[in-house]
Parts: C-alpha cells; sequence; structure tokens
C-alpha cells in the first residue's frame, strides 16, 4: 500500500471537513475536483441533495451554511484503498449543527463514501462524497431550559 498517498488522503478530508466547519471556501474549493459530486441531505432538510461540479458544491454550501450556522463534523476510522491514482474511502463520522436562526440543534452520525484522484499537479482531490445516516435528532432551544450557546465571534 502506497503509505504517502494514504495520509495525502487522509490529510484532505480532514482539511474538507475543517474548511466546512470555518466556512473557508477556498479551501474547501482546493479539497474538490472541478467535476466533482457530492450527495448531502438529511432528514433535517426533507431530501437528499445531488450537486454536479465544484461550483455547484460551494455555492450550495455558501447559502447554505451561512454565519447563523455553527457545525461541527468529525471523520475517523478511514477504510481507504488506493488503486494507483484513484482511491475509495469510507469513514464514521459524525456531526452537529447548531442553526441558531431557527434555535435548532441537529446531531448525527453517518458513515461518508467517497472516491479522490490524484490531479495532474500531484494533489489528492475528492470527485466523489456522500453519506448514509445512521441517526440524526434534533432538538430546539425552547427543549433545553438552561442551554447557553458561545461561539467564535471573530470568526
Amino acid at each position: 500500500m502506497d503509505l504517502v498517498a494514504l495520509e495525502e488522503i487522509k490529510r484532505l478530508k480532514y482539511r474538507y471537513l475543517r474548511a466546512v466547519d470555518l466556512k473557508l471556501w477556498h479551501v474547501l474549493a482546493e479539497t474538490l475536483t472541478e467535476d466533482a459530486i457530492a450527495q448531502y441531505g438529511t432528514e433535517a432538510m426533507g431530501s437528499k441533495l445531488d450537486l454536479t461540479g465544484r461550483e455547484e458544491i460551494l455555492k450550495f454550501m455558501r447559502e447554505n451554511l451561512g454565519p447563523t450556522i455553527i457545525t461541527t463534523h468529525s471523520a475517523g476510522q478511514p477504510e481507504i484503498d488506493i488503486d494507483g491514482d484513484t482511491a475509495k474511502g469510507i469513514w464514521s463520522f459524525e456531526d452537529t449543527v447548531v442553526a441558531t436562526e431557527f434555535k435548532t440543534v441537529i446531531k448525527g452520525a453517518a458513515f461518508y463514501e467517497d472516491a479522490y484522484r490524484r490531479e495532474p499537479d500531484g494533489q489528492w482531490r475528492i470527485t466523489n462524497t456522500g453519506y448514509t445516516r445512521t441517526y440524526e435528532f434534533m432538538h430546539t432551544f425552547d427543549d433545553l431550559p438552561n442551554f447557553t450557546l458561545t461561539g467564535n465571534r471573530w470568526a
């Protein structure tokens, strides 16, 4: 197994998740191929989304994860298979979404399934990403009478 490629792919996934949480759209763009495909969606959103192309994915993120949405994503336990300049990976995944405007917290877990390609510049990028939920729950701030939210106001 190509251990260097394995580590590069792990770092790529971590960078992707960090970019989403910190709303670093230029960094997120660098993690995706131009022709990337994403399948997102949860019960909270009502239906699955199929997004095609880096620009469509970025547009969705910018429009749906604005300043009133706080997220944290964590992935681990990767199962990555590399075949030359392509690879596939499965990741255990947990996320929390705090929608301050709607006074709602969403928590869930899933398994991400990704495909990767080493581009001509030598960098690995995500060509396909999506997840299958194992659970998701929502509650409102009103459900938690002592709920206090402190966020990074300087981001």
